[in-house]
């Protein structure tokens, strides 16, 4: 059996090879499946879809409820949303077999990737408003609370996302490494607020002075961007922007892909890909449900786009054993 060295450095060295050509929702002539039920139906029975955790478990199933039916009506068969109380939940499902398909973070597939030894691959992921595969990590304080930048934050508290979320946790503990800041004595405390949005909402609570979350980092201020976390929570009416002030902001950071357990028949992932790459224009409403903003649809994606978030939890990994 590989050792999880061996297999980071594998997925490592694929950056390295000629990159295959994706396939974009923005390509003409795309089609959406044919309804029908597929030869991989009886071989999988009932499709399990994970839901990742950062919103509360109602709008999760109200916004994924559509994607539910179109999945069933699509492929005659039935479909379960499963909704874990966290990010890392969909990887131990994942790891169980409990699930054949989610949306995750970045960071989250990297790591189920590691932990499962390669046993999840991924199919496509959402692509931003400039066609860029990638969104940003912010840091968030009140617009009164006096604090401008990750100076101001010296000696303040600090909510993480999630302890598997890329924005919400890997991405900013990397940048403050590397800005030569160490988060456990930097901050008079951290903490993790259970998801995205009750980052944010410990924020405006003053329960933190600051928080982390994820934003496309395009688009109107006013509204949250143009999608992430932010734009959700806007569009609820749950925040207004003008009591937030962005302290921090990460570089592009590669978007999550739909990821699915790598035994499953191949025919089933090229449907699921097609699947896909074709809903955001023939089915936008569905499509605009399960990315919770904008974008310009999905794009294909191998393991070659997630070399450098592998590296991260690796190197994670690797400052915990030191303090330890």
């Amino acid at each position: 059996m590989p050792s999880r060295r061996a297999l980071l450095a594998t997925a490592l060295s694929c950056a390295a090879l000629p990159a295959r050509a994706a396939r974009r929702s923005a390509d003409p002539g795309l089609t959406f499946p044919e309804p029908g039920r597929r030869s991989w139906a009886d071989a999988i029975g009932t499709l399990r879809i994970g839901i990742s955790g950062g919103e509360n478990e109602a709008d999760r199933l109200a916004r994924n409820e559509p994607y539910q039916a179109l999945l069933e009506e699509t492929f005659r068969l039935p479909v379960r949303l499963y909704p874990a109380p966290d990010f890392a939940g969909v990887g131990q499902a994942f790891a169980a077999g409990h699930i054949e398909m989610a949306q995750m973070g970045a960071a989250n597939f990297a790591g189920t990737w590691i932990d499962t030894k390669g046993a999840i691959e991924p199919l496509v992921a959402a692509e931003a408003d400039d066609g860029t595969l990638g969104y940003v990590a912010v840091m968030v304080a009140r617009a009164d609370s006096g604090i401008a930048d990750i100076a101001g934050m010296r000696g303040k508290s600090l909510a993480w996302a999630d302890p598997a979320s890329t924005s919400g946790y890997f991405a900013p503990r990397a940048a403050l490494r590397a800005a030569g800041i160490d988060p456990t004595t930097y901050f008079s405390r951290t903490g993790f607020a259970g998801g995205h949005e009750q980052a944010v909402v410990a924020v405006l609570h003053r329960q933190y002075d600051a928080g982390c979350t994820w934003a496309s980092g395009a688009g109107d201020f006013a509204t949250g961007y143009s999608r992430g976390a932010l734009k959700v929570m806007v569009d609820k009416g749950m925040l207004d922007m003008r009591d937030l002030r962005v302290i921090w902001r990460s570089d592009p950071i590669p978007a999550g892909p739909i990821a699915c357990r790598t035994n499953l028949p191949d025919a089933f992932k090229e449907d699921m890909r097609a699947f896909f790459l074709a809903m955001p224009k023939t089915h936008p409403k569905v499509y605009e449900g399960i990315e919770r903003g904008g974008g310009t649809g999905f794009r294909t994606v191998t393991m070659d786009d997630y070399a450098l978030v592998l590296k991260l939890r690796e190197e994670e990994a690797a400052e915990r054993r030191r303090r330890r």
